[in-house]
């Protein structure tokens, strides 16, 4: 049980990362990522936005929907539950961490629509998790999109100090590391298939 939680745990930071290898969650990675600080804060904020979100909707899920026939409401439940955990969030934000409130600015309410969240809630009921599993993919997806997030905060502020042709400054220059980001994580693929065979 512990090594399957493990492969879990591994396989939804690394192989599986949800901004860059199966691109849910673009959003902030590329509107937070410009410094360090707030990188950190989207990050933490998501990891404990995903793992309320799979505490919640999973009993939701497992008790309600599923024993009353009422599957196709999963993602408007789903939706709703994660609006009211970021709203709980952003009201703790605001009340004890206000610079970091006010660093994160619109792309806190965003967390409602970020498609990694809801992603990883429906990807457990997908893959037939249990409660506990479920919680460790969702621990997983959300340190995985903080690894993300930090190293694009970094690679972004490296190039903040580049020399960088004109017609690639800005946007065309940020896809361009991201897609370069998104590549370093390939190799793992081979290396955590091969530790839990």
């Amino acid at each position: 049980m512990t090594k399957e939680l493990l492969a879990v745990l591994l396989t939804a930071i690394l192989t599986q990362n949800f901004i860059l290898c199966r691109f849910l969650g673009i959003c902030p990675f590329l509107g937070v990522s410009k410094k360090f600080d707030t990188a950190i804060g989207m990050s933490v904020a998501v990891i404990l936005v995903m793992v309320l979100a799979t505490a919640v909707c999973y009993p939701i899920n497992q008790y309600v929907l599923v024993p009353k026939d009422l599957e196709y409401l999963q993602t408007i439940v789903f939706i709703l539950v994660i609006a009211s955990l970021v709203q709980l969030v952003e009201i703790i934000l605001r009340k004890y961490l206000k610079s970091l409130y006010n660093a994160l600015g619109i792309y806190l309410p965003l967390i409602t629509t970020n498609c990694a969240v809801l992603g990883v809630v429906l990807l457990n009921i997908g893959n037939n998790y249990n409660f506990i599993t479920s919680i460790v993919n969702s621990l997983g997806g959300g340190v995985g999109f903080m690894i993300a997030m930090i190293m694009f905060s970094g690679v972004r502020e490296r190039l903040e100090t580049s020399d960088i042709p004109r017609f690639l400054r800005g946007l065309p220059i940020t896809l361009i590391a991201a897609a370069l980001t998104s590549c370093s994580f390939l190799g793992f693929s081979g290396i955590v298939d091969n530790i839990f065979r």
